[in-house]
């Protein structure tokens, strides 16, 4: 199923300030709370769609990449593992302290306890890509070195908030009583503490280790784009949620073909006689060579045209085309045989620039000019 575009999906116009994001998706976030709309599936999806949504537009990097390539860029290819449409209820409500400024509550439902999941760190790795790669889509396993959950901890409810997250203080005032909620001092607002953990792992309950990843990158990528693999990257602190890997693509140049854009380019130099009689040359391609036949007489400037041979659209809307540039090449050196033969040529009336009459006006008045 495809997704919504995210600026529909919120309601907002694709020049929206960052200002009406927010307000856009704290809006919805309202509306659709699972609190609010206890045991209503089609609520809950909206809610985290709207999440989902928010997640991208909301920054910046991430808004101009899905602005350029569509979900693909921010990670949207179904199927591919990547993407924002992994995101669980805890990563979404970890949002809230920026939106609702501090705990999200007033619904009372189990949520609204405002403890603060953490994410882990997001990762980058660079992942170089051959165009026959890159035509076809592939498949790669690399290793990277990031924080996981080491083997053995364990943890427990804070003492001090009860595992809320939050400590909350009531003050006296002339207007009555005011009631404040703020991160609990003792965990960090994480609700968690460490009850037990290896000697080897950090405070957080975490080690460094190597890890191997299988990713799927699929056809007609760019270089310098970037790819997003939800929760693979650092694990996060005290049991959290895991940050993203980051892939960002290197396009190794190939040696004879050229990329512009979803198009491939070839520059084919051909003698003087294969321009002239014509013949069949075989040329070099992503996906291996394919003969294309030389019309007699072809001059050089001419742009042979194989359609749908190019690369892939990213966004799924079709393939380019492999063009062919004709170069016709003029020997430098001959042998005194080779040079009568032409001389003989040389008047040949079938020898001649075949000018339209535009063309042969214009050189007339040119000579007439000079003359």
């Amino acid at each position: 199923m495809s997704k919504r575009d995210y600026y529909e999906v919120l309601g907002v116009s694709k020049n929206a300030s960052e200002a009406e994001i927010k307000k856009a998706y704290r809006q919805m976030a309202i509306k659709y709370h699972p609190d609010k709309n206890p045991d209503n599936k089609t609520a809950e999806d909206k809610f985290k769609e709207a999440a989902e949504a928010y997640e991208v537009l909301s920054n910046p990097e991430k808004r101009q990449r899905y602005d350029r390539f569509g979900h693909q860029g921010v990670g949207g290819a179904a199927g591919g593992g990547f993407g924002g449409g992994g995101m669980n209820m805890d990563d979404i409500f970890s949002q809230f302290g920026d939106i609702f400024g501090g705990g999200f509550g007033g619904f009372g439902g189990g949520h609204s306890r405002g403890r603060r999941v953490t994410k882990g760190t997001n990762l980058r790795v660079r992942v170089k890509m051959t165009l026959k790669e890159i035509a076809n889509g592939v498949e790669k396993k690399i290793k990277v070195n990031k924080l996981v959950n080491a083997e053995g901890v364990t943890f427990k409810d804070c003492n001090q908030c009860n595992g809320t997250g939050q400590v909350t203080r009531i003050t006296n005032t002339i207007l009555g009583q005011m009631q404040t909620s703020s991160p609990c001092p003792a965990c960090g607002g994480d609700g968690k503490i460490i009850d037990k953990k290896p000697a080897d792992a950090n405070s957080d309950g975490l080690i460094r280790k190597e890890d191997t990843i299988t990713i799927n990158i699929p056809a007609g990528v760019e270089d310098g784009m970037q790819l997003s693999v939800s929760g693979k990257g650092n694990a996060g602190p005290k049991d959290g949620i895991a940050g993203d890997l980051i892939i960002l693509i290197e396009e190794i140049p190939h040696e004879n073909i050229k990329r512009d854009g979803v198009n491939l380019l070839y520059d084919l130099y051909l003698n003087f006689v294969d321009a002239t009689l014509g013949t069949s040359i075989e040329i070099p391609t992503v996906d291996g060579k394919v003969k294309v036949k030389i019309e007699p007489g072809t001059q050089s400037g001419k742009v042979l045209r194989l359609k749908g041979k190019g690369l892939p659209n990213i966004q799924g809307y079709g393939k380019g085309d492999f063009l062919i540039y004709i170069n016709v090449w003029t020997p430098q050196e001959l042998t005194k045989s080779e040079k009568e033969t032409l001389e003989k040529l040389r008047t040949s009336e079938n020898f001649q620039p075949k000018l339209s009459g535009k063309e042969k006006g214009f050189f007339d008045k040119m000579k007439d000019y000079f003359n």
